[in-house]
């Protein structure tokens, strides 16, 4: 992608932003503060919808390169902005997921590996754009984590030699990112990214990653989004030893921690998320480890991790259940 055709995709993306503000406050698109939020002023929702038409956009201007990921694209990103505007029913969800997910691995050729990897590959693909969904909490965090891991990719594609996938489109998927966090990567943020962001985002990630996988043949990729993991799934244990649904709306991950009892500011945590990632990558890439050795870091991760947990938030407020809400 020359360097013109970049700028004007970001002038381009940034006018197509401000006018979803437009349609959103039209039509009271909005993310109302409630007790297990971590903001507390009505702030416009949706926000990443730039993420799909981003994508879009880039189908029409290089002749609709990958078209079976564009539709499962829409797909998940259109049951997820009709969510945002108005609740739609899990059942009816989980299978535009399944669709959209079946679409995806079709691009890449999943399908024509190993019969058992079908299977493994829908809980991991559905498990972590579950996890990013539920990650989308404080302002920043998404945007940055994301611009993390879409540069990450960027540089296996150019440096590795892998060739996995289109640069412009990662690029486009770049910029896209740096639009939203113009507006959301800030104390007050103009916008959240509502679930069509955190959900298409995380659909697109999902796709640079298969593909990255299926070119290299190294599952061990999955560590580009390894400090997501062991947030998400350190929460998902407490919750379950606390005997909470694991489904309901909480406030229960380290980063809400950070950001809503020890009042750190919402940037300052989503890029202390960020760099730790991106450490994570650095040192992924230059020691490329066996899966063997990956498994071994990652449980020893996930000791500290947990360990720094229950240091900084103590052993009762992780293991007793959260308080309901005191009512007036």
């Amino acid at each position: 992608m020359t360097i013109t055709l970049s700028a004007t995709f970001l002038v381009l993306f940034f006018l197509i932003e401000l006018f979803y503000f437009r349609i959103a406050d039209r039509y009271n698109i909005i993310d109302k503060p409630n007790f297990r939020s971590s903001h507390s002023k009505i702030t416009i929702r949706g926000g990443g919808i730039i993420f799909t038409i981003a994508v879009l956009l880039h189908c029409f201007v290089f002749d609709f390169s990958y078209p079976f990921f564009v539709m499962g694209l829409v797909i998940i990103s259109s049951v997820s902005f009709a969510d945002d505007i108005k609740p739609v029913s899990n059942r009816f969800r989980i299978i535009c997921h399944f669709i959209a997910v079946s679409l995806l691995f079709y691009q890449v050729g999943l399908f024509q590996l190993p019969v058992y990897i079908g299977p493994i590959a829908f809980v991991i693909a559905i498990g972590i754009i579950n996890a990013i969904n539920f990650m989308d909490g404080i302002n920043g965090l998404t945007g940055i984590y994301s611009f993390v891991t879409l540069l990450t990719l960027y540089y296996l594609d150019t440096n590795v030699a892998l060739d996995f996938v289109s640069k412009d489109l990662l690029i486009t998927a770049i910029l896209a990112v740096t639009v939203f966090m113009f507006f959301n990567f800030r104390t007050k943020a103009k916008s959240f990214a509502g679930d069509v962001g955190s959900v298409g985002i995380a659909f697109i990630i999902i796709f640079f990653m298969v593909s990255l996988m299926v070119a290299s043949g190294k599952v061990t990729y999955l560590l580009l989004l390894l400090l997501y993991g062991l947030d998400t799934i350190s929460t998902i244990v407490f919750r379950l030893v606390r005997r909470e649904n694991i489904f309901e709306a909480h406030r229960s991950h380290f980063y809400q921690f950070l950001a809503n009892e020890r009042r750190i500011p919402h940037p300052m945590v989503a890029l202390g998320y960020a760099i730790i990632q991106l450490i994570f990558n650095t040192i992924l890439i230059m020691a490329e480890p066996s899966l063997t050795w990956a498994i071994i870091g990652v449980v020893l991760l996930g000791l500290l991790f947990v360990a720094l947990r229950f240091a900084l938030e103590g052993k009762g407020r992780l293991l007793l259940r959260e308080k309901p809400p005191t009512k007036a």
